[in-house]
C-alpha cells in the first residue's frame, strides 16, 4: 500500500456504551480492539483520530426539540466523554461534531478540531491516503464517516473487529450498512490483516 495511513475511531463515548443514553449493544466490547489499533498506529508514528458527538443542550437533533434521538453527548458532560478505558494517545486529533443547534452531523467529516480544521483538511495536510475506521455505531456514524471518506477519495478500511451497531429501525440495519459501505468501495479487514500492512511513517516517501 502506498501513502500515509491513519486511524479513525468514531464516537466511542459513554452515552453510546453500557448504561449510556443511547447504549449500543455490546458497544464496550470493542474498546480492547480499538486500543490494539491505537497501539499499532502510534508505534508506527501514524496519526490517530477520534470523533465525538458534542451537542449543545438544545438542538434539533434531540427528541425534545423535534429530532429522533434522546438527549445524549451534551458538551462537557460525563456522557460526552470518551469511554474511560479507551487509551487515546496525547497527540490524538479530536474531531467534534454536531456542535451547533441545527446540526445532526453523523459523519466525522462534518466535524472540526478545536482550531476549526475539518477532518478532511487535517488528513490532506498530513498526506493521508488510507483511512482505517472503527467505532460506534456501525449503522449510523461509522457508516456515514466511511461513505464520506470514500466520497473524499480516501481508501477506506472497515475494522470489523472494532465496530458495533444498534439496528434501530430494522433487524438487518447493521448488515445492510456494511453491505452499503462495501458496495461503495470500503474494504473489510481485521487486526491480523492490518498488523501486516501498517507502514511506519518514516518509511513513506513524500513528494514535495
Amino acid at each position: 500500500m502506498e501513502g500515509s495511513q491513519a486511524l479513525l475511531l468514531v464516537d466511542i463515548q459513554n452515552d453510546f456504551c453500557c448504561g449510556g443514553k443511547i447504549s449500543v449493544p455490546k458497544g464496550d466490547s470493542i474498546v480492547p480492539a480499538c486500543n490494539a489499533y491505537i497501539k499499532l498506529f502510534t508505534a508506527a508514528g501514524l496519526p490517530v483520530f477520534a470523533s465525538r458527538d458534542w451537542h449543545p443542550e438544545k438542538t434539533s437533533h434531540f427528541q425534545e426539540y423535534g429530532g429522533i434521538w434522546p438527549t445524549h453527548c451534551v458538551q462537557n458532560t460525563p456522557g460526552a466523554e470518551f469511554h474511560p478505558n479507551l487509551k487515546l494517545p496525547p497527540d490524538a486529533f479530536i474531531i467534534s461534531k454536531g456542535r451547533r443547534p441545527y446540526e445532526d452531523s453523523y459523519s466525522a467529516f462534518q466535524g472540526r478540531d478545536d482550531d476549526g480544521g475539518t477532518l478532511n483538511e487535517i488528513l490532506k495536510n498530513l498526506g493521508v491516503l488510507e483511512l482505517y475506521v472503527g467505532g460506534l455505531a456501525t449503522d449510523f456514524c461509522v457508516k456515514h464517516s466511511v461513505l464520506d471518506g470514500l466520497h473524499s477519495n480516501y481508501s477506506v478500511h472497515l475494522l470489523t473487529d472494532a465496530i458495533k451497531g444498534i439496528n434501530m429501525f430494522f433487524s438487518d440495519d447493521i448488515y445492510r450498512s456494511v453491505e452499503l459501505m462495501e458496495r461503495y468501495g470500503a474494504v473489510k479487514t481485521d487486526f491480523e490483516k492490518v498488523r501486516g500492512s501498517v507502514k511506519p511513517r518514516e518509511s513513506i516517501a513524500y513528494q514535495i
